[in-house]
């Protein structure tokens, strides 16, 4: 099995990337989804997070209030660690179990987008990281996501800078061209991700 971590800052495309990895064989990890699984309704994640941050979290029918939490935490760094402390551990033990149901030959990526934030690049043998200047990024969140300009500088700022994040990359797949050409490298990056896992 070769364990792949994958990132990339905002409006950079890992998305896109990870989508043509799964379309190559790839078995996927998404931690941002298995972090929104975790606090579901009914969930141990859910109840740990109302007790830590108060009913007031929740939506009329009981889900969690993503914004209402959002705007709580973003706020006061004592509070998003809290957060942290409480969905961190419970997206590992779910990403190690999904990690053991593949099988022995596999590619598994780890979609993982505070990777560099996180000092997460030792638990992967390799990390992939997708990378675009922050004038492409800024364009792509206004143009396509739709998000103020302010924004998105705004997100962009709360990241790892492209240097650290390129400090720690084994590959960098360059997407600040045209789809059309990501294709073809992410094709390449596949080829060779392959062999590794075989060898």
């Amino acid at each position: 099995m070769l364990k792949v971590g994958l990132t990339g800052g905002i409006g950079a495309g890992k998305s896109e990337v990870s989508r043509l990895l799964v379309a190559s064989g790839a078995v996927l990890i998404d931690a941002d989804k298995i972090a929104r699984e975790v606090v579901e309704s009914g969930t141990p994640g859910l109840a740990a997070v109302v007790e830590t941050f108060g009913p007031e979290v929740l939506a009329p029918d009981g889900s969690l209030d993503r914004p209402k939490l959002g705007a709580v935490v973003f706020a006061d760094a004592d509070k998003l660690a809290a957060l942290n402390a409480i969905v961190h551990p419970l997206v590992g033990a779910r990403s190690a179990e999904l990690e053991q149901a593949a099988s022995d030959d596999a590619v598994v990526v780890h979609d993982v987008p505070l990777l560099a934030e996180n000092g997460l690049a030792p638990l992967y043998d390799l990390v992939i990281v997708v990378d675009a200047s922050p004038v492409t990024q800024l364009d792509r969140l206004v143009r396509l996501r739709g998000m103020s300009e302010e924004d998105a500088r705004a997100r962009m700022a709360a990241q790892a800078t492209r240097e650290k994040r390129l400090e720690i990359a084994d590959v960098v797949i360059d997407n600040d061209g045209p789809l059309e050409g990501l294709s073809e490298r992410v094709g390449e990056v596949w080829a060779d991700l392959e062999r590794r896992a075989r060898a």
